[in-house]
């Protein structure tokens, strides 16, 4: 089987008069998971013009475990180009999983739960938690607001009760497998992808 390297070679020299290149990344190449669009761009340049086009959604992350977990939300928030990605309780956080998409969006930390709420209601935005527990709403029968933070708890223990409380709503994701819940990253791609059919695919029909 052939390995195919990912992404372009050095570029050839003149090189383009543009200052949201990267020297560095036009003399060596540019093998970054990336569309073509930004080949050559520096990572700044590229959340730059992201947040010329960011959706209006926000993700919060409970992070009290160093959940491994995390890394693949935040690839998913990169993926729908949420606006604010804000991760809750400790601020470091398991990147892994993360593919450095992290660099290209905007992450906030919140030392507790009650200071994330605090900034969410001062936003107006609706706090929508995400987690099988009695008297969740199944999501498919649930309108996400356009103004919607989805919050996510931690792989096992889910959401803490102090996040439960603060939620203008709890919804579940419905199953029909032998499983009691899916994993939370594969939860938060899912959830994001709905608010995104809701609120930004329709504009577009």
């Amino acid at each position: 089987m052939t390995n195919l390297e990912v992404g372009v070679g050095p570029h050839p020299k003149p090189w383009p008069d543009d200052e949201r290149l990267d020297p560095e990344l036009l003399e060596n190449g540019d093998r970054r998971n990336v569309i073509d669009k930004y080949r050559y761009w520096s990572n700044e340049a590229i959340k730059s013009d992201l947040n010329n086009s960011r959706v209006s959604l926000h993700v919060a992350i409970e992070n009290w475990q160093h959940d491994f977990n995390i890394g693949t939300i935040v690839r998913a928030a990169n993926a729908f180009n949420v606006e604010n990605v804000h991760i809750i309780g400790k601020r470091h956080w398991n990147k892994r999983g993360a593919m450095v998409t992290d660099r290209y969006l905007n992450i906030k930390h919140h030392n507790s739960v009650q200071k994330f709420v605090d900034e969410m209601r001062l936003d107006s935005r609706t706090i929508t938690a995400v987690d099988i527990l009695p008297g969740a709403k199944p999501i498919s029968e649930c309108k996400l607001a356009e103004k919607t933070v989805l919050v996510f708890g931690g792989e096992g223990p889910g959401l803490s009760k102090e996040m439960q409380q603060s939620a203008s709503q709890i919804v579940m994701i419905e199953q029909f497998g032998s499983t009691r819940s899916v994993n939370v990253g594969v939860a938060a791609g899912i959830a994001m992808y709905i608010w995104v059919q809701q609120n930004v695919l329709t504009h577009h029909i």
